[in-house]
């Protein structure tokens, strides 16, 4: 067991702790795909947020329209003031549409549509997957709990399983490309980045007027596009991470439309606009190289601790995905990311009433 402290404040499970939290005061996001509607994973994580009452849940749900019906009658059977959100529906991608808001639409912009009702129904925002299979009670009060005194909290948590290290893109590209950049750059969002022990966690807490600043990467780069965000309004002082155990959940491929290999191409894209967001000039031709040396290091100290804890460990898979993923450094494209809620040309009232309509016409 440690205790040991980071740049952001880190609250560590030291005594199997449910703090006390602003339940009553707090919107819940939790985001779906039509996989996930009636599964097993996401039918027990909301049994068991009935159970924590939080003041609201809301839930961005992308789905085919012949699918959303039987969701709909799915949720509905939960005791939860829960508010679903169609957010590929026909009147809101008009909405949308008309404010020049649709490009590639995905989780991130889900996400996004929901923050804007959680911020305006709610003190205080969470946000957690569907798909957790060892989701508890104590998550959701140990993500707002610390709220009282900081601005932004992350969940963070091990991913093994199966005898089995996970967290494979975060472990073998977020970490050694942060160290890479690190041993070049002496900037404070690096600092701050590389704080955080599991970057890409889908578990977060914020206040409302956090909520209201983040501009929401619309693909696989929303968790660290967050961070960035996060960065620029409160700052390491006003952050703290979370300690929220194990983790099982789903795992994906390394190739495919919706693998890791394609996740890293959105998620480096985030990072490397985050650090130019605050001066950083990476010099790309050189990163890759960088990035592959400090990802060599690092798979021979997860192989040591595989190995010190029984766990099986493939180090030359290891080493060709962290070749893959190198191919995703590069200088970040057009900015995607929609606009903060504070500053968006459309009210999150907008929103819900188009959702509204789109389930009418399923139901």
């Amino acid at each position: 067991m440690e205790y040991v402290q980071e740049r952001i404040a880190t609250l560590h499970d030291l005594t199997d702790p449910v703090p006390d939290a602003p339940l009553a005061d707090a919107a819940v996001v939790v985001p779906m795909a039509s996989r996930e509607g009636g599964s097993a994973a996401a039918d027990r994580t909301l049994e068991v947020l009935s159970a924590v009452a939080p003041g609201e849940v809301i839930v961005p749900l992308r789905a085919p329209e012949t699918e959303v019906a039987g969701i709909d009658r799915w949720l509905s059977g939960f005791d939860l003031p829960l508010t679903l959100l169609w957010c590929n529906g026909p009147d809101v991608e008009r909405l949308l549409s008309a404010e020049g808001l649709d490009g590639a639409g995905g989780k991130g912009t889900d996400l996004w549509l929901a923050l804007g009702t959680a911020a305006e129904r709610a003190e205080y925002v969470a946000i957690h997957d569907a798909d957790t299979k060892s989701y508890t009670a104590a998550h959701v009060p140990r993500l707002l709990a610390p709220l009282s005194t900081f601005g932004f909290t992350k969940g963070y948590y091990a991913r093994f399983e199966e005898g089995r290290l996970y967290g494979r893109l975060f472990r073998l590209f977020v970490v050694p490309l942060l160290r890479a950049l690190s041993g070049v750059h002496d900037a404070a969002v690096l600092e701050y980045l590389s704080a955080f022990r599991y970057a890409l966690s889908g578990e977060v807490g914020m206040r409302a007027e956090v909520a209201r600043a983040i501009r929401a990467d619309p693909g696989w780069g929303f968790e660290i596009g967050t961070l960035g965000d996060a960065f620029s309004t409160v700052g390491s002082e006003g952050t703290a991470q979370v300690d929220l155990g194990t983790h099982e959940h789903e795992h994906r491929s390394v190739a495919g439309d919706s693998g890791l290999e394609t996740m890293a191409d959105g998620v480096g894209e985030a990072l490397c606009r985050v650090v130019e967001d605050e001066g950083i000039a990476p010099e790309y031709d050189r990163l890759p190289d960088r990035y592959r040396e400090h990802a060599t290091e690092l798979v021979r100290a997860y192989a040591a601790d595989a190995a010190f804890n029984g766990l099986d460990y493939d180090a030359e898979s290891e080493r060709e995905q962290a070749e893959r993923y190198g191919e995703a450094i590069a200088p970040p494209g057009a900015d995607p990311r929609l606009p903060a809620w504070r500053d968006a040309p459309i009210h999150p009232e907008e929103v819900l009433a188009a959702a509204a309509a789109d389930l009418d016409a399923v139901r």
